[in-house]
């Protein structure tokens, strides 16, 4: 199996890491992994701060690269949803584009939902350590309908002993263009779910998105946590 892989933005520029272990998870269950050089954002930013002919520029060199019929995986539930559910929405006036959209939207897979469905990779164990809970990022949950998956996988760190968060569902705080537009707003999300990180008791948090992630380290930091952060593709990659 071959799968084009779309990095992201975040992880692109600050999580190199979480790009890493998503290329050696695929590569351990013998998937080749492909990497479109030039990719850019998906447009997204663009797309929710109202600018759509930007966003819209952003997805067609988008299309214009993830060409052809194999699997695209990202490590992020939010720009999966941008490309599945809103690229269609961006060309529903130009009928050529619009299919193309459209095909591309039924190759998109965030990372747990392809080990999960495509993989089986949940019914191979992992090392793990420690304890852990688990942030449920909005897109990936709302938008996405990818629920099960994460924990079908953090299920499967044999060693580590699970601990469900309070109001896990919760936003942390992040949301896109949501934390520049009302950082105060933002902030007291991300307090919260600090808060709720720590009262789990847990010595790491995972979740399947980077920035939810960097918010929510960014809250433990400042309440002087030791709390790893961790997108749950490095605790997998680890435990292999």
């Amino acid at each position: 199996m071959r799968v084009q892989l779309f990095g992201t933005c975040m992880v692109d520029s600050f999580f190199p890491e979480v790009g890493d272990a998503t290329v050696r998870l695929l590569e351990h269950f013998g998937v080749e992994v492909m990497y479109p050089q030039g990719q850019t954002c998906c447009g997204q930013p663009a797309f929710n701060a109202g600018y759509r002919t930007e966003a819209r520029g952003a997805a067609e060199h988008f299309l214009s690269l993830f060409t052809g019929s194999d699997p695209i995986v990202t490590p992020s539930g939010s720009c999966a949803a941008m490309v599945k559910h809103h690229y269609p929405e961006l060309f529903h006036d130009s009928p050529h584009l619009l299919e193309k959209a459209k095909s591309v939207a039924l190759r998109v897979y965030e990372i747990s939902e392809f080990l999960v469905r495509k993989l089986r990779a949940h019914e191979t164990s992992y090392a793990g350590t420690g304890t852990l809970t688990y942030h449920s990022s909005c897109h990936l949950t709302r938008t996405l309908g990818v629920r099960e998956e994460p924990l079908q996988l953090i299920a499967a760190l044999q060693g580590t002993t699970f601990v469900a968060m309070p109001d896990a569902l919760r936003c942390c705080g992040f949301g896109g263009m949501f934390m520049a537009k009302l950082p105060e707003i933002s902030c007291a999300l991300a307090e919260e779910k600090a808060q709720s990180v720590i009262a789990t008791g847990a010595d790491t948090v995972t979740g399947c998105d980077s920035a939810c992630l960097m918010t929510i380290a960014d809250a433990l930091k400042r309440r002087g946590s030791s709390i790893r952060v961790a997108h749950l593709v490095q605790l997998l990659a680890e435990g292999l």
